[in-house]
């Protein structure tokens, strides 16, 4: 008989988003004259930006042609959009990438699901925390987690990320021999400087760890010291695999691109310790095998980001959004919130108020304010006592939950 991989069995019922789901439609519900907002799941709310919508139309009349048609393409991507990323995300930031470091994804959420599975199911692992659940998720499912205790699995090197150390994670005092780093931060929406990045370099270059960096939120930073890309800080291409998605960065989010970078001086050891091989073959065989590439008219619409009328509407959404952020951290200041991120994020860090616990938080503001946040502790045990909020939404929607959030909380008082 069949018998189910019993790892999966470990994981909680549903996953944090589709908790929140639940729980928001069961309001809704019982409420169905109150219009809710949300503010809570990460998704963006701004149309794609002409310069890609165009390349689209053009990719679909490729396709309606006999000459222009594309079937199958390179597992790996097309060398088009890899150079182009090369030449337009690297190279002016002082970083040489070859175009066959870079593996073209359907967004960040699956390489970084799927990256674990180039290495053993027993290495350990390390995580900021809170951190994006993902990364912990994927490694239950193969077994690489340990069992669950206490809130904590027993195979996870927790490192906190809190208010007592400023959100700045401290290098573990033992081998780690996986780490994963997520900057700017989902979901505190905080970054790291390269002096504190150097120190993570370092680390991984003295002990043989990996480290896998997710710099999906990296067209968000603002302050112009900070890093974009872990290869920015010397020897990282030797330790580290990066992950960059499309989704919040030009609104991919449901047309599903993004891409990887394997350097080709990152090496594994086999279980003897005897040979030393490249990730770079290893991953490509991976996905020759398991995956078919990302659609021709998604690479087409991810190359148009890249040109100069792209770069300029790219860059003007992301400031929209970084204006709902710069309004939603005042108005929550305002209100006597302490609130962390949304500088160089989409994502505010919120504490609750009178230490109150996340869910029951999440619940109140329902209930109270008809607007959904996330609850900090579905990110992991060190986000309990905050929420996040996205600055993703409309503008009259954001103004309006702010509205009565205030109201909600001045009731409260």
């Amino acid at each position: 008989m069949a018998l189910i991989n019993d790892h999966y069995l470990k994981l909680t019922k549903n996953y944090l988003f589709a908790d929140i789901a639940k729980k928001v439609n069961a309001f809704k519900v019982s409420h169905p004259r109150s219009e809710v907002i949300s503010l809570g799941i990460g998704d963006v709310t701004q149309p794609l930006c002409p310069a890609v919508t165009e390349a689209m139309h053009k990719a679909v009349d490729d396709l309606a042609t006999k000459e222009r048609f594309h079937g199958y393409g390179p597992e790996q991507g097309y060398m088009w959009l890899r150079e182009a990323i090369v030449k337009n995300d690297f190279l002016p930031r002082g970083v040489h990438i070859d175009p066959s470091e870079v593996f073209i994804n359907d967004g960040a959420k699956s390489d970084t699901g799927n990256i674990g599975e180039l290495v053993r199911w027993d290495n350990s692992i390390g995580v900021t925390d809170p951190i994006y659940p993902v990364y912990i998720d994927s490694n239950v499912m193969i077994g690489r987690a340990g069992v669950m205790k206490d809130g904590q699995w027993s195979n996870v090197t927790y490192i906190p990320c809190s208010e007592a150390n400023n959100f700045v994670p401290q290098i573990p005092d033992r081998r780690v021999d996986i780490i994963y780093l997520c900057y700017p931060n989902n979901p505190t929406g905080t970054v790291i400087t390269k002096e504190e990045l150097k120190k993570w370099v370092n680390y991984a270059l003295k002990n043989d760890t990996l480290i896998f960096y997710d710099a999906a939120y990296e067209a968000y930073i603002q302050d112009e010291s900070i890093p974009h890309s872990i290869y920015e800080i010397k020897g990282a291409r030797k330790v580290a695999i990066e992950f960059h998605s499309y989704s919040k960065t030009a609104g991919f989010t449901g047309v599903r691109c993004g891409y990887t970078v394997v350097p080709k001086e990152l090496t594994a050891a086999t279980i003897d310790g005897s040979e030393r091989l490249p990730l770079n073959p290893m991953w490509l065989r991976r996905q020759s095998t398991k995956f078919n590439g990302t659609s021709y008219i998604s690479q087409r619409a991810a190359e148009a980001i890249y040109t100069p009328e792209g770069k300029r509407q790219v860059k003007a959404t992301i400031g929209y959004y970084m204006d709902n952020a710069l309004m939603m951290r005042n108005a929550l200041t305002r209100l006597g919130l302490k609130v962390y991120g949304g500088e160089n994020a989409p994502y505010l860090w919120v504490k609750t108020p009178g230490n109150t616990d996340s869910w029951k938080f999440f619940e109140q503001m329902l209930y109270g304010a008809q607007v959904v946040c996330t609850p900090g502790v579905g990110f992991g045990p060190s986000g309990e006592g905050f929420v996040r909020l996205t600055s993703f939404g409309e503008r009259d929607n954001c103004e309006e939950a702010l509205h009565r959030i205030g109201r909600w909380m001045n009731e409260r008082l």
